[in-house]
């Protein structure tokens, strides 16, 4: 089947009419006129005043006072060091198992590079076998209309203007309470918490006895696991494995050429251009520096701004009672400094050389490196002999024939057209080679396309 790659264009029609009823509107069955069903939403109506408010609430009428108990205190019990020794010994140190630990070979296999300084000069399989093809570019089938807006006024109500119904405003109650009138007489500046409080007497806080410091009688093991498991074992200094820095290549001068050189094409670079600045000329006129808050303004007498500060009350006559909770409740303790709990060391500081032999240069035995075998093929074809580059793909690759499409050239290919639709194809039979001459209503076959 034939795909057209154009965009159907309507520029044809057979003369059949258009049915736009759906399948919808064909088997669906009319029913009467229903009215649609009431709605259950409350009319948004003003309520009207139901009465003065009352003070009291659902809280002040149901609430039942009950009496409060105090919390019965729990005394602190006095601290009492527990008696025995304790065990400092861990599951690590009853099960663990020492082993030997030997040095570690590694695994890993040397690095061999196979590379190769030959450069390449083959083609390859796509910019040998590609052949750029020029695509036309289909033309646009908007049709430009510019917006024209309406010159009549849009007269159609809205649903608003429509449900509104305009009501007059009806304000609230007001339920601010009336102007009362102060009482007379001074201001008595008792409260509940005031004349409910009772005072509680509080009892003494339980202070823990401090204990005196007591030095144990062994002495203190100040050796490491280091200090102790250390043996120093005399050995000779440790080769290095390191191998020796061999510089790989020649010093003479390459004398070819590179890819680069022969595919670089030079061009011509002008230099860019740069503008030069203007000169600075000083204006000859005279700045006027007057502006318009200077002109248009008009001083004015002004008072001095009266002070903020409040006026000074009345100082007191008696004595300064300088007493505070501070100073009543504060005791003030004898405090004596503490001797220094560090002893002085026992054991004397090691005074020899130190040994720096270790573990790994003792057990080294040093090996003599054994080059690795070189599997580079050794060259067996002379250089005289030309390269053979020919491949599988080259030897075994047969063209094939581009096929046109029958859309664009109906005439030369063998096509007759027959009629064209509503969507702007057209349709053609094609004619059998023995048949030429004929009509094509022997043997024929409709193939799409467009115009």
């Amino acid at each position: 089947r034939h795909r057209c790659y154009h965009r159907p264009t309507k520029i044809y029609d057979d003369g059949v009419q258009p049915s736009h009823k759906t399948e919808y509107v064909e088997k669906y069955p009319g029913y009467g006129n229903f009215c649609p069903p009431k709605s259950c939403k409350p009319k948004p109506e003003l309520q009207e005043d139901q009465g003065r408010m009352d003070g009291t609430t659902t809280f002040k009428s149901d609430y039942l006072p009950y009496e409060i108990v105090s919390r019965p205190f729990r005394p602190q019990a006095e601290y009492r060091p527990k008696s025995g020794k304790i065990d400092l010994g861990t599951i690590y140190q009853r099960d663990y198992n020492p082993h030997k630990v030997g040095p570690v070979t590694l695994a890993r296999p040397q690095e061999r590079k196979h590379t190769s300084d030959a450069k390449v000069d083959t083609i390859p399989t796509y910019r040998d076998d590609y052949r750029l093809q020029k695509g036309e570019r289909t033309e646009s089938c908007k049709v430009e209309r510019p917006y024209e807006p309406p010159s009549e006024r849009f007269g159609n109500p809205s649903t608003f203007q429509d449900d509104y119904i305009p009501r007059q405003p009806n304000p609230p109650q007001s339920f601010k309470p009336c102007e009362t009138k102060l009482p007379e007489g001074p201001f008595d500046a008792n409260t509940i918490h005031r004349t409910a409080y009772v005072v509680h007497e509080m009892e003494p806080m339980f202070v823990r006895p401090r204990e005196e410091y007591k030095p144990s009688d062994q002495p203190f093991e100040d050796l490491t696991t280091h200090q102790r498991d250390f043996k120093g074992i005399p050995g000779e200094q440790a080769k290095s494995c390191k191998p020796e820095n061999r510089k790989l290549g020649s010093d003479d001068p390459f004398k070819g050429t590179t890819e680069f050189q022969d595919r670089y094409q030079p061009y011509l670079v002008t230099a860019p251009e740069f503008q030069k600045p203007r000169e600075y000329v000083p204006p000859t006129d005279k700045m006027d520096l007057e502006s318009s808050n200077r002109l248009d303004y008009i001083k004015h007498k002004v008072a001095p701004r009266a002070p903020i500060r409040p006026a000074t009350g009345r100082k007191s006559t008696g004595p300064f009672q300088g007493k505070t909770t501070t100073k009543e409740d504060y005791q003030p303790w004898n405090i004596c400094l503490q001797g220094l709990i560090k002893k002085e060391p026992e054991i004397q500081k090691f005074t020899g050389k130190f040994s720096n032999l270790t573990t790994f240069r003792s057990h080294y035995i040093p090996h003599q490196a054994n080059p690795p075998q070189s599997f580079k093929p050794v060259h067996t074809v002379p250089t005289a002999v030309p390269f053979k580059d020919e491949t599988l793909y080259r030897t075994e690759y047969t063209p094939k024939k581009q096929e046109i499409c029958p859309a664009q050239q109906p005439d030369a290919v063998g096509y007759v057209y027959i009629n064209t639709d509503s969507q702007g194809h057209k349709f053609y039979c094609q004619v059998s080679p023995e048949r030429s001459g004929s009509s094509c209503n022997a043997i024929s076959e409709e193939v799409p396309a467009v115009s």
